[in-house]
């Protein structure tokens, strides 16, 4: 039985639970962004709470962030690194996961069986092989050492197979009965097609290659060359740790991430949604 306005029950019990939820998961957010605007000694003192004391509130955290010495290089780091994976990535694991879901070729399935086991398997097992490697290409402490391992990774090869898989094999025909190419077949008619796939995959790998943690630590070497999630952990040492810098930092860091998805949430959620069902 519907309400006045016309809304079933049902749904008026998923707002609330969804309000909820979003409530949740912006707390955190919302102690950070208090904790950013309060004094360091405050924080020392009486951690991260929800107390909004507006007198104690000023802009002098994120002055101090943007006057350290090599935030702005790490931040410029990481944006690099993130555009570079990211459009590598999605190219190249697109064509990939295109040809597997396509073309009909001895091997096919041994390949295909091959990336969902390289998926199943933990970063953790490879790094020391990718770390050997990396230094007997001399990339230790380069920008391409954090890019080029993982730039063709299973999930998104997997992603495209299963959403090329879904889409109607037709237009290869009609393609090249007009005389195009494969490469022009992939570029002209199925790139416009995936683009709610690309959307998907360039939020994942962004984040993905922006909150890589692990891997650079062990690659780069010097400060300069560090990325955002490497160096706002240097500010935490036994001699002192720099929560306004810390905390103000990391807040700031968040920001690419955010307009990221605010870009592109139509098409992840269109991108998700049927490469989830079809395949």
């Amino acid at each position: 039985m519907a309400t006045q306005t016309g809304w079933k029950p049902s749904t008026i019990l998923l707002i609330i639970i969804f309000a909820i939820v979003s409530i949740i998961v912006l707390f955190p957010l919302y102690a950070i962004l208090l904790a950013s605007l309060k004094p360091s000694t405050e924080i020392m003192r009486q951690g991260l709470n929800v107390r909004f004391d507006s007198h104690l509130f000023s802009l002098n955290n994120f002055v101090s962030v943007f006057e350290h010495r090599f935030y702005i290089r790490w931040y410029a780091n990481s944006l690099l690194i993130a555009a570079l994976f990211t459009v590598s990535s999605i190219v190249l694991s697109s064509v990939v996961g295109y040809a597997l879901a396509i073309y009909e070729f001895k091997g096919r399935n041994i390949i295909f069986i091959l990336v969902l086991v390289t998926l199943m398997l933990p970063t953790e097992i490879i790094i020391l092989p990718l770390f050997k490697l990396m230094i007997s290409f001399k990339m230790i402490n380069t920008y391409w050492a954090v890019i080029l391992p993982f730039v063709v990774a299973p999930l998104p090869i997997f992603f495209f197979r299963q959403y090329v898989t879904g889409l109607p094999k037709d237009f290869i025909d009609a393609g090249r009965i007009d005389g195009c190419t494969e490469l022009g077949i992939f570029a002209r008619i199925f790139v416009p097609l995936m683009l709610p796939a690309f959307g998907a995959m360039a939020i994942l790998q962004a984040i993905g290659s922006w909150n890589n943690f692990l891997w650079p630590l062990i690659v780069l070497r010097a400060n300069e060359k560090f990325t955002i999630p490497i160096g706002i952990s240097t500010l935490l040492t036994p001699y002192g740790n720099n929560f306004d810098v810390l905390i103000a930092g990391s807040l700031v860091a968040i920001l690419p991430l955010l307009i990221l998805y605010i870009f592109f949430q139509r098409y992840f959620i269109s991108g998700l949604t049927v490469g989830g069902v079809k395949g």
